[in-house]
């Protein structure tokens, strides 16, 4: 199996905590040089510290915040006129727990603006050298509730969907140049994004936190939480040579929670 991804250059959102570190880790470990994006410099630092680096391997980052999609426009711009990226992974914080109903339009504004528009956004500017290469891999991490929507994440589900139907779309559009597009489905995953909506639970039903994390693996076939390292391993495989017929599908790495095929 063609694993390697020596040569290969990374894109990885979100990569300082969580799956999106995680996911860096796992592309440097197949050979790929790596760029880190996100808000935090210090944390930039530290994670580039920790990646694998091998000879001619070279990793560096991208400071952004993804509320401000024009300074984000602005940078990825730059990125693309003197380098070449063979591998995007699209990874941002969901939006706050809330039902649906209960949301403000400007809550949907906002999260369509950090998921969809800036994914959106890193795509144009990284497509045209994927089409050069011949090589491309664009990989969304979203989630289970694009074909289960999850109670209690109204504005997420929503904005969720329309990430998973963009990326199909695009694994249509792209496929003929040796890109695909495919969506990575976490479910339960110890980062700091689930911990907060596991307290938010145990306040609302008035139990403990560890009673209702217990509450949350009863539910999994897998009969545990998974770790970061899990959901990405299968990002790493998505971006490898091996995975080049795989293209516009959901993948959930959710230990078997999720109700439907």
């Amino acid at each position: 199996m063609d694993l390697d991804l020596k040569g290969k250059r990374a894109v990885v959102c979100g990569s300082t905590q969580g799956i999106g570190k995680a996911a860096a880790a796992e592309l440097a470990l197949l050979g790929a040089g790596v760029t880190l994006v996100a808000r935090n410099e210090l944390k930039l630092k530290e994670v580039i510290a920790g990646l694998q680096k091998a000879a001619g391997q070279v990793h560096n980052y991208i400071v952004v915040d993804f509320d401000f999609p024009d300074n984000l426009m602005d940078k990825i711009s730059e990125f693309a006129s003197r380098d070449t990226a063979h591998i995007l992974v699209n990874n941002t914080g969901g939006p706050p727990a809330g039902q649906a109903i209960a949301a403000s339009p400007e809550d949907y504004v906002k999260a369509f603006s950090s998921h969809l528009l800036c994914n959106q956004m890193l795509a144009q500017a990284l497509v045209p050298g994927m089409k050069k290469e011949g090589y491309g891999r664009i990989i969304n991490v979203i989630s289970t509730s694009v074909k289960i929507p999850i109670k209690g994440l109204g504005v997420s589900n929503t904005i969720r969907g329309a990430v998973a139907n963009w990326s199909k779309t695009l694994s249509t559009e792209l496929g003929p140049f040796g890109i695909t597009v495919n969506n990575v489905l976490p479910g339960a995953t110890m980062t700091g994004r689930l911990e907060s909506i596991l307290r938010t639970k145990a306040e609302k039903s008035g139990v403990s936190y560890e009673k209702a994390k217990q509450e949350m693996i009863d539910e999994i076939p897998a009969g545990r939480i998974s770790e970061p390292h899990e959901v990405a391993a299968a990002i790493a495989f998505l971006a490898s040579p091996a995975a080049g017929y795989i293209n516009g599908i959901n993948v959930p790495v959710d230990g078997g929670r999720t109700g439907s095929l």
